[in-house]
């Protein structure tokens, strides 16, 4: 096998990740007419024309790191008679007893006519640059920090872009997705560790009435003042978002029943003492504390059917899940 590896009709040579030669085989030596020792711990540039090397900085390398292989690489070397040999190069990163490796296949173009006449203007371009290394290393420092700029305004985007898949626009708070997301989250985590969790879930009394006889924009103002209201009344752990239409559901980790209860009635008196421009606005809760049976949905349902119960009893008040009658 070793034999065949030798005589393989293409050049092989493993190298680090700096470029330094490791092993080849003898089909690389004769293609280039070297013997093992001009080669091995070596450093593949010394086998490089100028604008080569510059190629293999700009393609090789960051490719290699970036994706782990490189596909048919057209490169000049040059022989141990200082001939230009025109190769194929495919190469390919592993790791080997914690050492990061690069094993790379060259296969020798005889036929290059066409791919000289494709890369002409590029190795022009190319070695002009060489020539002009002061100017060209000026221009890749600017395009450097120009692609750092981009690159931190594209994390300053994708943190909008996050922002805006998870907020609401009106009110600015939490959405229902990252609510969902958030509850998925207690959920696990009360199977894992027994944490407790509750949540409310808050409808504006009479929502309908507001904006039937003082419009929409009215009823806009009263969804984002109530929003204020939740959101300031409510601990940074917490998660306070908008359920729909004028829904809200808040996500209290650490509450037990009894703790939940104090913080919902807390909330509706805040409501209904808050000095509201529009008309006086009330709101009615239901609470569910979870337990080892619960899933997002029952944990929802739970607190949904105490606001119904809220609701039918008169409005204004607060009714957790446990109070109720199956």
């Amino acid at each position: 096998m070793e034999e065949r590896f030798h005589q393989a009709p293409c050049g092989f040579v493993t190298m680090t990740s700096d470029g330094l030669m490791k092993s080849a085989n003898e089909t690389f030596l004769n293609m280039l007419n070297y013997s093992a020792q001009d080669v091995i711990e070596k450093h593949i540039e010394s086998i490089l024309s100028a604008a080569n090397k510059f190629f293999f900085h700009t393609y090789f390398y960051p490719f290699i790191r970036l994706y782990g292989h490189v596909d048919e690489m057209y490169l000049s070397l040059k022989s141990g008679s200082g001939q230009d040999i025109h190769v194929l190069l495919n190469g390919r990163r592993y790791e080997q007893d914690g050492v990061e490796l690069i094993d790379c296949v060259f296969v020798h173009m005889r036929k290059r006519i066409q791919y000289e006449q494709e890369l002409r203007n590029i190795k022009t371009k190319l070695e002009e640059a060489y020539k002009a290394k002061d100017e060209v290393i000026a221009e890749l420092q600017a395009l450097h920090r120009e692609n750092e700029q981009k690159r931190q305004e594209l994390i300053v985007l994708n943190g909008q872009l996050e922002r805006l898949a998870t907020t609401d626009t009106l009110t600015g708070l939490k959405n229902r997705r990252f609510f969902q997301e958030r509850l998925a989250a207690s959920i696990a985590l009360f199977a894992e560790k027994a944490s407790p969790c509750s949540l409310c879930i808050v409808d504006a009394d009479h929502f309908k009435r507001i904006n039937d006889t003082l419009g929409h924009d009215a009823g806009d103002r009263v969804l984002k003042q109530l929003a204020g209201i939740m959101q300031a009344g409510s601990r940074e752990i917490d998660t306070v978002a908008r359920f729909g239409g004028e829904e809200f559901v808040i996500l209290l980790p650490g509450l037990e029943e009894q703790q939940v209860k104090a913080f919902a009635e807390k909330l509706r008196s805040a409501i209904e003492l808050a000095p509201w421009s529009e008309c006086a606005v009330t709101v009615s809760i239901g609470t569910a504390t979870l337990t080892e049976s619960d899933t997002d949905n029952t944990i929802i349902t739970k607190a949904d059917r105490a606001l119904y119960a809220s609701k039918a009893g008169g409005r204004n008040r607060v009714t957790h899940a446990a109070e109720l009658k199956d």
